[in-house]
């Protein structure tokens, strides 16, 4: 339940604060959120499943976005920027709906 009140707070403060992101920064930011929605997503799942840990959790989020991260500057770098968030992207929304099935399965017990 904390990845989930912990999401529902970020979307919060991201409604009411709305911070301005430096432009250097701002092909990094989806790559970012969608990387720790399945690190969210994946506790979630955890907590479901009996099998939560708090610092499971903060290593997979903070590692999920680095990765993210670093392989976004990598493809910026080798000039395939575009086509390797879009693989991210992908890998990571198929594991968030993975996770989501699994949380389905679980909450319905279907």
């Amino acid at each position: 339940m904390i990845p989930a009140l912990g999401l529902l707070a970020g979307i919060l403060v991201g409604i009411f604060v709305r911070p301005d992101a430096p432009f250097w920064l701002q092909p990094y930011l989806p790559i970012a959120v969608v990387a720790a929605l399945d690190a969210v997503f994946g506790a979630i799942r955890a907590v479901f499943d009996g099998v939560f840990s708090d610092k499971v959790f903060i290593i997979s989020f903070a590692s999920n976005v680095t990765i993210a991260a670093m392989l976004v500057f990598l493809g910026d770098s080798i000039g395939v920027g575009s086509q390797m968030s879009t693989g991210i992207v992908i890998i990571l929304t198929l594991r968030i709906f993975s996770n989501a099935a699994a949380i389905r399965r679980h909450f319905f017990k279907a």
